[in-house]
C-alpha cells in the first residue's frame, strides 16, 4: 500500500473537521480585530466543471500565499483533482492525480491561521493533518461560513490565504456531486491549469 494513503485518510477525514488538534503545542490566539483579505495575486483555475478565479493574499499570510504560488508556478496543480466534496462544508483538492494517486508536495509550512482571517464562504485555506504545521499542497474552499475552522485560544485553526472572486457557482456545483462514503467524487473533477490573471478592483 502506498505510504501516503494514511495521509489521505487523515486529510480526507480530519483536515477540515474543526477543533480536533492532537498537538500539544501552545496555541496563539488570533488578534481581536482581524485583517481584511488582500488580493495581491490572482489566478484562474480551469477545472473540468468550469473556471474559478482565486485572489491570493500575500500581505497578511506571506508564507501560505507564497507556498501556494510556488506550487502554481511549478505547474504542480495541473492534473490534480478535487478529491473531497462535502455539501454545505468544503471542497478539497491539490494533492492527488487521476485514480487517487498521491502527489508528493514540498516541505510543510508554518500555520498562519492565527493571523485572524476567517474561514468564510468562498475563502480558500490550507488543509493539514492534526499537526498544526503540516500543510503542504492541499487546499480547500469553504462552501459556508465555517468559524469552527478558525484559530482560537484553544484551536490552531486552518490558514485562510485567499478567496474566490468569480466562479463560486462552479465551487457550489462541485460541492453537490455524488460521492462515495469517504466524500470522494464518483466522477473525477480535474484541475487542468492555473493561470495568472488580473485582480479586479
Amino acid at each position: 500500500m502506498n505510504k501516503l494513503v494514511p495521509v489521505f485518510l487523515c486529510l480526507g477525514l480530519t483536515a477540515c473537521g474543526g477543533s480536533n488538534d492532537d498537538s500539544n503545542s501552545t496555541v496563539t490566539p488570533p488578534p481581536l480585530v482581524p485583517p481584511s483579505l488582500k488580493a495581491d495575486v490572482c489566478y484562474q483555475m480551469s477545472t473540468s466543471m468550469g473556471n474559478i478565479t482565486l485572489a491570493i493574499d500575500l500581505t497578511n499570510v506571506p508564507l501560505t500565499g507564497n507556498n501556494f504560488i510556488d506550487y502554481v508556478e511549478s505547474d504542480f496543480y495541473n492534473g490534480t483533482l478535487f478529491h473531497r466534496s462535502v455539501n454545505n462544508f468544503v471542497v478539497q483538492g491539490g494533492g492527488y492525480t487521476s485514480g487517487l494517486v498521491a502527489k508528493l508536495g514540498n516541505a510543510p509550512i508554518v500555520n498562519e491561521a492565527n493571523i485572524g482571517l476567517s474561514n468564510k464562504r468562498g475563502t480558500i485555506a490550507m488543509a493539514r493533518t492534526s499537526a498544526p504545521d503540516s500543510a503542504t499542497s492541499q487546499f480547500f474552499i469553504n462552501i459556508l461560513d465555517n468559524p469552527q475552522l478558525d484559530a482560537s485560544s484553544s484551536n490552531h485553526g486552518y490558514a485562510v490565504f485567499g478567496e474566490v472572486t468569480s466562479g463560486m457557482e462552479v465551487v457550489d456545483q462541485i460541492s453537490v456531486v455524488s460521492t462515495n462514503s469517504s466524500d470522494v467524487p464518483l466522477t473525477e473533477i480535474l484541475i487542468s491549469s492555473m493561470t495568472e490573471t488580473n485582480c479586479s478592483n
